[in-house]
């Protein structure tokens, strides 16, 4: 049985794309002027939306004259039909270039990360890779967003959410350290690398290997330190700030590290000792300093030696 408002025909003729729609067991027709938004204005859309939500094309034919639901869903079933766009999940879409094949176009992970959510934040593994300082590329990418999201496979790829620290949502600093980047027309929001310093040291569990993050961190240049420390004093994780300030530390020439920016996080290092990685109790060495247990492969980066 066919649901209300399947498309059966569409032509475009005269200026007009002509829908015919199932619905009320009846066929009835709609002509959409394409001056307003049929093939020639969605085009222009798709042009500027590689990626997009129902909520986006609805406020583009808003503006056009349809805030009529049925339109958007018959307009969708008609390019989805064209091999113009195809889906992603429920809400949102992709589009493909003209002329390419919709079984076979990649669509740019990047972009679709940045519509998991309305608030979604490329971070993580994934700002890294973002900002081409990750030593490895991953099929999964995390982001952070307040709201829940179920998980996503697409494209081989695989898209996790990750919650809000709750210190930031408590203290309304949801998007400190949130930089926005356009990209194939695409807004997108991505973690700085001063937050991505810090949060990869706070979540390891979504970057990977010990190796995976010195090397991406080894990458960076340059840090804004001053922005490190008040993120890590935001998020009040005492084996947090350890785990900085040990890297620091550890790079206090190349990064150009001073006492400054070393004694704030000193003074929120654990009063007890911590283990640098939770569940590692074997093979570790007690840094005073930090008051941290750390892996001896950490301590003189030999996971590159050959035993």
């Amino acid at each position: 049985m066919l649901e209300p408002y399947i498309v059966i025909t569409s032509k475009v003729f005269e200026g007009y794309l002509t829908i015919d729609l199932y619905g009320d067991d009846n066929i009835d027709t709609m002509s959409i002027r394409s001056q307003n938004y049929g093939p020639r204005k969605l085009n222009e859309f798709f042009s500027k939306h590689a990626v997009f939500t129902v909520e986006e094309l609805d406020r583009f034919l808003s503006a056009r004259g349809s805030g009529n639901p049925n339109t958007r869903k018959s307009l969708l079933t008609y390019y989805r039909n064209q091999g113009r766009v195809i889906p992603i999940r429920r809400g949102l879409y992709a589009t493909v270039p003209l002329g390419g094949d919709p079984t076979s176009s990649p669509v740019d992970p990047y972009l679709v990360v940045a519509k998991m959510t309305p608030d979604a934040v490329l971070a993580y593994h994934t700002a890294l890779e973002f900002h081409g300082k990750a030593y490895s590329v991953y099929m999964r990418l995390h982001y952070v967003s307040a709201r829940k999201s179920l998980p996503l496979r697409f494209q081989s790829h695989e898209y996790l959410r990750a919650p809000v620290p709750p210190p930031l949502r408590a203290k309304g600093k949801k998007m400190f350290g949130v930089t926005s980047r356009k990209r194939s027309g695409v807004l997108l929001r991505v973690t700085n690398l001063e937050r991505t310093f810090v949060d990869v040291l706070d979540r390891p569990d979504l970057t990977g290997s010990w190796e995976e993050i010195w090397r991406s961190l080894e990458s960076v240049e340059f840090f804004d330190l001053d922005q490190v420390v008040a993120y890590v004093l935001l998020l009040e994780n005492a084996t947090t700030a350890a785990k900085v300030g040990f890297f620091l530390e550890q790079h206090k020439e190349t990064l150009m590290v001073d006492d400054a920016h070393l004694d704030p996080l000193r003074c929120q290092r654990p009063r007890q000792p911590h283990y640098f990685e939770r569940g590692k109790r074997q093979g570790c060495r007690w840094v005073k300093d930090w008051n941290l247990l750390i892996p001896i492969n950490i301590l003189h980066k030999s996971w590159g030696e050959v035993l």
